[in-house]
This record gives C-alpha cells, structure tokens and sequence, in this order.
C-alpha cells in the first residue's frame, strides 16, 4: 500500500490546527501543535488572568488547577493526590533526579535511547554524589519485547539504586516494556523512573496499573495542550521525600493567602511544592482539560490508528528507498505515530537541511550510535500528500 493509495476514515483536521500551509510539518514528535479550539481557550484564560489578577492568582487558582489536574489525572490512570502539573518531563525529572538521595557508589541505569536533557540530568545528579550514571547499550533491530527487558537489564548491579527508562524513546520512537521492567525493578528494590514524554495522547495510560514509581508526561506533544503544560506522578509512599527546586509559599506553608491560595492538605507536599513558586502562568495548565476533549469530540483512538496507517504505508517506502531492515517489528505494541527508520550512508544534518530549503518539508534526521535515522510523526493534520513530498525529497536527495 502506498500512501497515495490510503484512505484515511477521518474529516479532514488539518484546519483545525495553526501550522502554517506552505510546509509539510512530519516533526509533531519535537514540541507538538496545538488546534484552534484548545488554543482559543488558552488564550481565554489569559485574558481572564489580565482582568483581574489577584482574583485569578490569589484567589481561584489552587481550585482552578485542581479541577485541571483531576481530569488529566483520570485521563492518565492515576488518583489526582498523586499527580502534580508541571512545564515539561525535563522539570519533572529533576525534581525527581534531586530528590533521591543517592550515596557513594550507587549506580542510575538508563540506555542508549534516553533523551539528552534527561541523561545530562541524571549524569549532573550522579557527579554531585559520587555516583554513577551506567548508559547501557540497547542494540537494534530487535524482535520481542524480551530482547529489550534482557539488553537492559544486562546493566543492573547489586549497585543499582534508580532504573531511568523512557515509555517511548525519542530518537528511536520505541514503546519499551516499561511495566515489566518496573515490575522487576520493584522486585529488585530498585527505584524506576520513567520518561513518558511521548506517552500521553499517543498510547493509552493507566499509570495506577504501570507501577513505575516516578512518571513524567508532557501534554504539549500528542494530547496537543498548549506548550508548557506537563505533569509528574509519584506513588504516594514517595511523596513525603521529594525535595521543592525552588523554594516558595509551598514549604512551610502559613495561613492561606488571599483566600484559597495553598490551601493544601496536610502532610501533602507534592502539590504545595510544585503549584506555586511565585507569580507565573499557569493558563497551559488549565487548558488541558480543553485538549483532552478535544480529542474525545474528535474519536481520537480512531485519529490514531489512521496515522499509524500512514506511516506505515510512509514506512514502507521509505525502507525500500533506503535498502534497509527496520529497527523494529512493525504494530502498535512497537510503535503508533512516531517511528525512526534508518538511511543510507549521508550527513543526516545535510539531509534535513535539505529537506527542509528545497523542499519545506520539516522533519528530524540525525545519527543514533552511528547510524543515520530520520524521525517520522503522523499526526491528526497530515495527509498522504505530505508523505508523498516526503518520499519525493528524499529520492532526490540520496
């Protein structure tokens, strides 16, 4: 099946989003976009901030961002007590990575597949307490979730104190088998830490059922929130030890200020740290909500799997241009809407840079341990036409 020939069964929801028309945008995976609608009701929580500010921060904000985080929270599986709205997976993390207290000689295991700014952080962390930071080769093409669970636990040591992996890897666009490995590491007394950055909008959640102790979701990426807008899960036996990055009202907390600000449960810390830092803008927060019925109006299960359709037909197109196997299987225990594939010998950076001057076509390619890739997203607003630029660019470039 070529992608000229597949027919997608859905309305065309490419107007709904704000992406320029005069380019053939495949890198939904890097920041997201947002639709119209969610982004109407952004940008009417800003101006309902801007009337009357004090009443908005100072007095309806902690009710506001409840209301957000129990909808988020039963879109992702998890009791909203347990769950705190923060701007991205990378704030998430270090809240996380500078909580643990982490002795001489322990070690944090992740793989080769882990985001930069992710591994900087667990590597930065391990410095400041002598402790190391293990990246342990996981080799493609792989065939069975099995190889993945035996590769990365190849690293684990009587030494392993954190196990860092991420639900969907962003420069191979894996799903890893992250409830297996939560549920060994559980087994091993070995803390696990999981980058869901990916996850949300594009793979089902339920965090309850995943047992990781810590999880990071972006909602900016595939629930197609506005940028800013991300969240942290911790299993409550954890909570009472996570540390604030900055301290504010939260610690400590007095009497509530102006009405209902911080009024938080007691012996609850995770929401009083987190939710209130001093003045910011929390509209990203408070629009989720919007963008999970965004989805829910548009049957978004089926929006997924005509993308995965899609890509797949790009797939196949792709890995006969290039000559090459896959990284992985094809289905959507593998991959759903976002898929790496390898390419010929070339300067991926020329490659993209090419793509993107001569044929406005945006889309990362990059090395991986050596290997050229190029990162494909399939998202509610492409069509078999840009696939079909896609392909044409590549033929002419390589």
């Amino acid at each position: 099946m070529t992608a000229a020939t597949l027919a997608l069964p859905l309305p065309d929801l490419a107007e709904q989003f704000l992406l320029r028309r005069d380019m053939t945008f495949l890198n939904h995976g890097s920041f997201g976009a947002c639709p119209r609608p969610v982004f109407e009701v952004y940008q009417q929580w800003q101006r309902t901030l801007e009337a009357q500010p004090v009443e908005f921060l100072g007095r309806r904000l902690t009710d506001r961002l409840r209301r957000a985080r129990e909808q988020l929270a039963a879109f992702v599986g998890a009791p909203a007590d347990d769950l705190v709205l923060v701007p991205n997976v990378t704030y998430a993390l270090n809240i996380v990575a500078r909580s643990i207290a982490l002795q001489p000689g322990d070690e944090v295991l992740g793989i080769t597949h882990e985001y930069g700014a992710i591994e900087r952080t667990w590597r930065y962390v391990c410095l400041q307490h002598s402790a190391t930071y293990i990246n342990q080769p996981v080799e493609l093409p792989v065939a069975t979730p099995d190889e993945l669970i035996e590769q990365i636990w190849r690293g684990v040591t009587p030494r392993t104190r954190v196990i860092l992996l991420s639900h969907i890897t962003s420069p191979t666009a894996l799903i890893m088998p992250v409830a297996e490995v939560c549920r060994r590491a559980r087994a091993a007394g070995i803390l696990s830490v999981i980058d869901g950055a990916h996850a949300p909008g594009q793979i089902d959640l339920n965090l309850t059922e995943l047992g990781a102790d810590f999880y990071g979701g972006n909602c900016h990426k595939w629930l197609c929130a506005p940028k800013g807008a991300g969240f942290l899960y911790v299993r409550p036996e954890h909570q009472a030890s996570l540390e604030p990055l900055v301290v504010s009202w939260g610690w400590q907390p007095p009497a509530p200020l102006h009405g209902s600000f911080l009024a938080y449960p007691e012996g609850r810390p995770l929401q009083a740290y987190y939710e209130w830092m001093g003045t910011d803008e929390p509209s990203a927060f408070l629009s989720v909500p919007a963008a999970i019925d965004f989805q829910r109006q548009h049957n978004w299960p089926a929006v997924r799997r005509a993308c995965h359709e899609l890509l797949r037909a790009a797939s196949s197109q792709i890995l006969a241009l290039s000559g090459l196997p896959p990284l992985t299987p094809d289905g959507e225990d593998w991959w759903v809407q976002m898929r790496a594939l390898p390419l010929p010998p070339c300067d991926p950076a020329q490659v993209q840079a090419r793509l993107w001057h001569e044929w406005r076509v945006e889309v990362p390619c990059f090395y991986w341990e050596g290997r050229p890739l190029i990162r494909v997203s399939v998202q509610a607003y492409n069509t078999p036409a840009d696939i079909e630029r896609l392909v044409a660019g590549l033929r002419a470039i390589l």
